[in-house]
């Protein structure tokens, strides 16, 4: 029988997780174990990431573990991401992007329930390349964030204004989009068949 690994998992976990982390209390349940051998299996995690040459720590904030740079390496993360040109927008981010800049402001919920995926990352992305912005909050409970696009989202896209955004077709040609489905779905068997 194979044995499990305990902190392969907890860092799979903490990674899936990204900057919202898991409390203590959620491992546990995940791992369908008590909380104090989740804290030990954290700890020893803890304790490998403080080994030489490693890039990522495990920090806890408020009672919320999660995995996080070091600090030694910031100015090298920062000229990562002020770079315009180390990375090109992924296809989630750009329509994430998309959304924000023809329906803004609108919520992360909002974006979400459109693109029928999580966009947690595409907006870290987006923040982190100063595209989008926070621009307010809802009123009411949650007080959720409303996101923007900036000057720099102006720049990039070589636009003097918002009104200078291509319109969004009226209407959804739904035979178009089942024929470009179906040539899709074609090559796609067809490209099996010859890796066969």
């Amino acid at each position: 029988m194979k044995l499990i690994d305990w902190k392969a998992i907890v860092e799979g976990l903490l990674f899936a997780a990204g900057d919202e982390g898991l409390t203590l209390k959620q491992v546990a349940i995940v791992l369908e174990i008590d909380e104090s051998t989740a804290l030990d299996i954290i700890n020893e995690l803890k304790d490998d990431y403080t080994q030489v040459g490693r890039g990522i720590n495990l920090t806890e904030v408020a009672g919320t573990y999660q995995l996080t740079t070091k600090k030694e390496h910031a100015a090298y993360l920062k000229k990562l991401v002020e770079s315009p040109t180390t990375t090109s927008l992924s296809q989630a981010a750009l329509e994430t992007l998309a959304i924000i800049a023809y329906r803004q402001p609108i919520t992360r919920a909002e974006v979400e329930e459109i693109r029928g995926v999580k966009t947690e990352r595409p907006i870290q992305t987006l923040i982190a390349k100063a595209l989008i912005k926070e621009v307010g909050r809802v009123e009411g409970t949650g007080r959720a964030i409303l996101y923007g696009t900036t000057k720099e989202f102006l720049e990039y896209f070589g636009l003097k204004t918002l009104k200078e955004l291509p319109p969004l077709p009226e209407k959804i040609d739904e035979e178009y989009v089942q024929e470009e489905a179906d040539l899709f779905f074609e090559r796609f068997q067809e490209t099996i068949e010859d890796s066969k």
